[in-house]
């Protein structure tokens, strides 16, 4: 094998570079981040993440910080021209089965903030900014990047292991694998308005409006401290030119706020597209977040779905690494593929809901409540094929990060697969947690209807066994996650 430079190299320092830099670096991975940008990018644009996503945060150790720089999300309203309630999602201030609230706002360059800053505590991750990556091509057994310093211009080259390409929306990365998209349907043009308050005591909605209409639909966010933003969609090329300049803005916004009211941090068109890499992965390249796939943003899952890639991804780029192949990671696109498919396609029906005050059964999860109004709970994709068992009813559910003592579960691991089990278990492949160790362990058990699972790094049930025989069942897991078997 030639000298490598490192196990890892990233393209891009957003959430989902920064997030992957962290689990990887967990894993003692040596990791190098070519960011094109000289600094973080300080102006809002993702606001929202859920308790699958704080769980994640946790994992990485930003949680408890990151924590003071959000608020509690109280839901959604899909409301008529005339303020008629069509669709309520609520999100209820209860702790999930994640050990976290299910919603949550923020100001994404916090979260950047967080994420760099626990990375300087690994040595072994180096970021190297204003570097614009120019070619990325598969070796026999490595990947070899070329890059310019936009400062110098001076011409690098690296070599790795393995390449994540989490350079956005117009991924260099995903057109150096040849990798086309898939249109799921949805393009439209929006006008994003973020503003500070001037004043707190301005009149607002304290949760997310989505104000349906065939006309002007928008969308109102309270997002955290005394920003708030709003989306408005443009309809015609003449409403694209004009919409921002002031007397237009102006007009819109004065059915909430005077001029005196806000500052206008960040004004500009973004157009929102449903679309899906058809090619995740060619060799050793992969890809991640909005190269990988682009929502619109109704159900704020954009940035959430990205994070859920690089969990997936990550702690089997580690096991690759320890042995030389690649074979694990043919089970991410199809792990993740149809997950992110099913938020993109639910944040498709409510932007039809918006745009035409069309049908409220957005998603299977819409009922009537008691008192007559449509009401919507959050959805929550299953794991797609891939590791495990098709037949085992288990495989691909989250396991709850339940309490066990003075911890949680997730204090007890944190990189690698874990046995839990009625019964002790001695084996040096696995750790085990067992009821013996913790009695309230026993629900988490009876809840599956199992005498044992294996869960991964990613918190996924991987596989379950009601049979007294551990050690096959141990041995027969292992040996898919260490040596995959060709089945693809």
């Amino acid at each position: 094998m030639s000298v490598l430079d490192c196990d890892l190299i990233i393209v891009g320092l957003g959430p989902t570079g920064g997030v992957l830099a962290n689990l990887t670096a967990k894993h003692d991975l040596s990791v190098i981040i070519l960011e094109k940008e000289n600094k973080l990018y300080n102006l809002p644009r993702a606001v929202h993440f859920d308790d699958e996503i704080m769980r994640v945060f946790e994992t990485i150790d930003i949680s408890r910080n990151f924590l003071k720089k959000t608020i509690i999300n109280k839901g959604t309203r899909f409301i008529d021209e005339k303020n008629n309630l069509l669709l309520d999602w609520p999100r209820p201030k209860i702790i999930t089965e994640n050990g976290w609230y299910p919603s949550y706002r923020f100001h994404q360059p916090d979260l950047e903030r967080s994420l760099r800053k626990n990375l300087s505590k690994f040595k072994k991750v180096s970021i190297s900014q204003n570097s614009d990556v120019f070619s990325v091509k598969n070796k026999s057994n490595f990947v070899e990047v070329k890059y310019k310093n936009l400062k110098t211009n001076k011409v690098s080259l690296l070599k790795s292991k393995f390449v994540v390409g989490c350079d956005g929306a117009n991924s260099f990365v995903r057109k150096a694998i040849n990798s086309d998209l898939e249109d799921l349907g949805f393009q439209q043009k929006w006008a994003v308005i973020d503003v500070l308050l001037n004043n707190k005591n301005v009149l607002l909605p304290d949760r997310t409006i989505q104000y349906c209409s065939s006309e002007r639909p928008a969308t109102y966010c309270r997002n955290v401290g005394r920003r708030r933003r709003w989306e408005i969609a443009l309809k015609s090329e003449g409403d694209e030119k004009d919409f921002l300049k002031e007397k237009n803005l102006w007009k819109f916004l004065s059915r909430w706020v005077a001029k005196d009211d806000v500052q206008i941090e960040r004004k500009t068109v973004y157009t929102f597209q449903s679309l899906i890499a058809k090619k995740w992965s060619k060799g050793r390249i992969f890809l991640a977040g909005d190269a990988a796939h682009l929502s619109p943003p109704f159900m704020g899952q954009g940035m959430c779905a990205g994070i859920r890639d690089v969990s997936n991804l990550a702690w089997k780029i580690a096991i690759c690494c320890q042995n030389f192949h690649n074979n694990l990671l043919k089970s991410y696109q199809s792990e993740r593929y149809n997950n992110v498919k099913e938020y993109i396609n639910t944040t498709m029906n409510m932007g039809k809901l918006l745009n035409e005050i069309g049908d409220t059964n957005v998603s299977k999860t819409v009922k009537n409540s008691n008192d007559g109004k449509r009401t919507m709970t959050s959805i929550k994709p299953s794991l797609g094929p891939g590791l495990g068992k098709k037949n085992d009813t288990n495989r691909g559910k989250v396991f709850p990060n339940m309490r066990l003592n003075n911890k949680r579960v997730d204090g007890y691991f944190d990189k690698n697969l874990i046995l839990f089990s009625k019964n002790n278990y001695k084996n040096k492949l696995i750790k085990n947690i067992s009821v013996q160790q913790f009695e309230t362990l026993s629900c988490a058990l009876k809840k599956f209807n199992s005498e044992a699972l294996i869960v991964r790094p990613d918190r996924y049930i991987l596989s379950s066994t009601n049979d007294n025989n551990l050690d096959d069942f141990v041995d027969k897991t292992m040996l898919e996650v260490y040596d995959y078997n060709k089945r693809y």
